[in-house]
């Protein structure tokens, strides 16, 4: 096994920080919960959960062969679409009705 290999996983527990993984039953490692998704990743368990067989990417290897592994690198999640949204009224609305709210203001605050 080397940097940059795909291997297969099995999910063996879920800390805040990451999940751990047996990979061949001989080797442990760990993703990292930076290494689960581009976007902000509020619990492991919305990927992830115990006994999972997952693809990962190796991505650091340890002197003591614990093996650190990527999720988001093999899954991808497409990234949300932003519409550009043209408004033709604007604020015309509130320039329309502004005089009578000024008029309604005085009416009900200079009289008190």
């Amino acid at each position: 096994m080397k940097i940059g290999d795909i291997v297969k996983g099995k999910i063996t527990g879920i800390k805040p920080y990451g999940a751990f993984v047996k990979i061949e039953d001989t080797i442990d490692g760990l993703i990292h919960i930076s290494e689960m998704s581009d976007g902000f990743v509020r619990k492991i368990e919305d990927y992830l959960n115990i006994g999972d067989c997952v693809d990962l990417e190796v991505i650091r290897i340890a002197k003591d062969n614990k093996v650190s592994l990527s999720y988001k690198s093999i899954h991808k999640q497409p990234r949300k679409k932003y519409m550009k949204v043209d408004l033709t009224i604007g604020f015309q609305p509130l320039a329309d009705k502004m005089p009578e709210w000024i008029h309604e203001y005085q009416q009900n605050h200079v009289n008190s």
